[in-house]
């Protein structure tokens, strides 16, 4: 995450990589960042625009969704 003097967050990439459950996309089973610019989630080799509303929330998401993809791997 980088992010200005004020605290404001200007890129992000936050991503779960497991190669033995994607091999697509760099093993990226799944992932947000706001490359190209744009706001985008990636999830198992596919990528998808998605509506940014701030980084906090977008975090709080990628916490959850990675915790459920963990329960379902055990």
């Amino acid at each position: 995450m980088w992010q200005t003097d004020d605290g404001q967050v200007t890129k992000y990439n936050l991503a779960y990589i497991n190669h033995l459950v994607c091999r697509a996309d760099n093993g990226r089973v799944l992932g947000y960042d706001n490359s190209h610019d744009f706001h985008h989630r990636h999830f198992m080799g596919k990528v998808e625009a998605i509506e940014f509303k701030d980084f906090e929330t977008l975090a709080s998401r990628f916490r959850d969704e990675v915790q459920e993809l963990w329960k379902k791997e055990q």
